[in-house]
């Protein structure tokens, strides 16, 4: 089909809202209204970390792509781009406007000097892998690993490892004590990632539950969460676990199972079903654990596109 005549692409805007709401209801089989309003309000608070374009010809909406940056989620030591939605109007297809979105987080990519792209994609949806294996995206070295909520042992143990580690939501006054704990686990110095972390968990309750565990008086370890509809097109009530992290002198002590837990617990009650979680392959101690807790291969693929 012939190129959309008059095609601007352009950020986003809060009037935008009913347009992408309207667009993306019959791509998912469902109204994502909530999502949305929050990945845009979260957008324009923290500008430089979210990318979200509308495309348009005149009036018309034809499609809109939202990304954020990756800081240190997932354990990546080098910031990439985090691709969570691109759609466009079933009339508008196949007619490059999807090229042109993707195209467009690229170029702004290369000017934050980002060398990446990641999504994750069902293997069942073979139009969202063509379109990445267009694009250049190839499997990238993460495993997507999931675990049930619902009668997972994490939330049903007869000797819980919460009885001997006080577990609780994360407060803006944890913020040093999490960048301390985070900067003995990586070797390297993350504040920005984890008061953005923060900024989230605090403001945005319905985008991130994130735990501090505390053994002998001091913050030992923590989670990063987020419980959210809509990212990498999904439509059930998922939560996703960012990142882990527990003081090495306070190893082999119950404080990660713990943590882990009393994430369970706290999504079983919000009727949460699912925790999702990308684990890098060259991860091997980390790979242990999260599999040792319960988690499996979800039918789900993380991409990378590295940018030139």
């Amino acid at each position: 089909m012939d190129p959309i005549h008059g095609l601007k692409l352009r950020a986003l805007a809060p009037g935008d809202m009913d347009a992408v709401v309207a667009l993306d209801a019959p791509l998912a089989g469902r109204t994502r209204r909530a999502y949305f309003e929050r990945r845009l309000a979260i957008a324009l608070r923290q500008p430089g970390l979210h990318l979200q374009f509308a495309a348009v010809s005149g009036k018309e909406f034809l499609g809109h792509a939202l990304a954020r940056v990756l800081e240190g989620e997932f354990g990546h030591a080098q910031p990439a781009l985090r691709l969570e939605v691109i759609s466009v109007a079933p009339e508008a297809q196949r007619r490059g406007i999807g090229r042109a979105l993707h195209a467009a987080l690229e170029d702004e990519a290369r000017k934050r000097s980002i060398g990446e792209l990641r999504t994750v994609a069902a293997w069942r949806d073979h139009d969202l892998l063509r379109f990445l294996d267009g694009m250049g995206y190839a499997l990238a070295p993460s495993l997507v690993l999931e675990c049930a909520v619902h009668g997972s042992a994490l939330a049903t143990s007869p000797e819980p490892a919460r009885d001997t580690v006080e577990v609780r939501t994360l407060s803006a006054k944890d913020l040093e004590d999490v960048v301390r704990v985070d900067r003995h686990v990586t070797g390297r110095e993350r504040g920005a990632y984890v008061r953005h972390a923060l900024d989230e968990a605090l403001r945005e309750s319905g985008v991130r539950i994130s735990l501090a565990a505390r053994l002998d008086g001091v913050v030992c370890g923590y989670i990063m969460a987020r419980a959210d509809l809509g990212d990498f097109g999904r439509t059930e009530p998922v939560a996703v676990l960012d990142t882990i992290g527990v003081s090495p002198e306070y190893a082999h002590r119950g404080v990660g199972r713990a943590l882990l837990e009393q994430l369970f617990l706290n999504l079983d009650a919000l009727r949460i079903e699912r925790v999702e979680t990308l684990v890098e392959a060259r991860a091997p101690a980390l790979l242990g654990f999260i599999l040792g807790a319960g988690f499996a291969p979800s039918q789900r693929l993380a991409f990378v596109e590295a940018l030139a």
